[in-house]
């Protein structure tokens, strides 16, 4: 296997007609990543991949892989392989000659190419499954072929568009555990569309959040999921509360912000904090739903009182949803033990309260 490179995009936009797909998206994915384009459907990203695999034609910008402009080279020339949603094997060819496909399109001998693809198969454990038709296989063994496939071109980045969305729940677990060992033996970038959250958290070491056409963020999971940079990365990545103000007050060490129903709230005047921001002027705030406590005594302006309006039951913790004036949508989560030995009803009115330090100011959003 090659060894991998980095990819840049730079500028990248993507038209069809008036409708702007993708929005001068520009991103740099070092060689060894395992990346993640993660985001809600229709925001940009199998079209960015699609872009970066050459399938899809760039209206501007370029896409850089290691030293060489890829932008106008055929798929075939880019040092890029494609794994595809549907997999789209052949029906009439067996496993082997379906991994084999590309290279007899090139001219390798037959039994060079066989042997090519049989390495190829024992890779992804389904060397014992070669004479197999398509038919045969279950679609997570289908899914295998198709990653030999796309990895007999000794491609320097395998792209992957939702590999894992066909797959049961138990198996995409063992899949996505299966890919990220893949990647790591074979040192090579792997950049992977999801809308699923938990998939990105657990494989990626970069994730980069799309919207409307363009990146609200790019960092490592922990970055993103702990320091959100805008109230839709906050609500995407979920068990974020964000609430919504306009600013009243700013002192030395924090901003007082009122939402509409009346109440008040702080948060630090930390780097975060706009320069320039005046009283009156737009705020949201993220506050972690694991990190808030229920009853009284909380900190002015690091609290609220809500009504209970939702609670549900996830094993380790119990998710209680509230509402209170000016912040329609608040959630807690309440460890399992902790919630039972003082349960809580639909219709009850509870405290809520946070530290200061558990607070996040979160930036406009870019594709806003």
């Amino acid at each position: 296997m090659s060894k991998g490179a980095d990819i840049e995009l730079i500028d990248v936009t993507k038209r069809y007609g008036a409708a702007l797909a993708v929005d001068r998206v520009s991103l740099k994915i070092p060689a060894g990543t395992y990346c993640c384009l993660l985001g809600p459907s229709g925001c940009g990203k199998t079209t960015t991949l699609r872009m970066m695999a050459g399938h899809e034609s760039i209206t501007e910008g370029d896409i850089r892989l290691g030293p060489t402009v890829v932008t106008d080279l055929p798929p075939a020339k880019r040092g890029t392989a494609m794994m595809f949603q549907s997999y789209a094997l052949f029906p009439h060819l067996d496993t082997v000659d379906n991994v084999a496909f590309s290279l007899k399109m090139k001219g390798v001998d037959k039994a060079s190419r066989r042997a090519k693809a049989m390495e190829m198969l024992k890779l992804v454990q389904m060397d014992h499954l070669a004479e197999r038709r398509p038919a045969q296989l279950s679609g997570g063994q289908q899914q295998r072929v198709a990653l030999a496939r796309a990895l007999i071109t000794d491609p320097q980045v395998l792209l992957l568009d939702e590999p894992l969305s066909a797959l049961d729940p138990f198996l995409k677990i063992k899949v996505r555990q299966e890919l990220k060992k893949l990647q790591l033996q074979l040192g090579i970038s792997f950049i992977h569309v999801t809308h699923s959250q938990e998939e990105a958290m657990a494989l990626s070491d970069l994730v980069v959040v799309m919207n409307g056409g363009r990146i609200e963020q790019a960092g490592t999971p922990r970055e993103v999921f702990n320091r959100p940079a805008t109230a839709f990365v906050a609500r995407f990545m979920g068990d974020h509360n964000v609430i919504a103000g306009r600013v009243t007050a700013i002192g030395a060490e924090d901003v007082t912000f009122e939402v509409p129903g009346g109440a008040s709230f702080r948060a630090p005047a930390g780097p975060e904090l706009a320069p320039g921001l005046e009283p009156g002027a737009p705020l949201e705030i993220a506050v972690r739903t694991d990190r808030v406590t229920l009853g009284a005594g909380a900190m002015p302006g690091c609290g609220l009182t809500g009504l209970v309006q939702n609670i549900e039951y996830h094993g380790q913790k119990v998710q209680v949803a509230l509402a209170a004036p000016g912040v329609a949508e608040f959630a807690v989560q309440v460890p399992e033990t902790a919630f039972f030995a003082a349960p809580l009803s639909i219709g009850d009115a509870v405290p809520l309260g946070w530290t200061p330090q558990d607070v996040h100011i979160l930036q406009p959003s870019p594709s806003a």
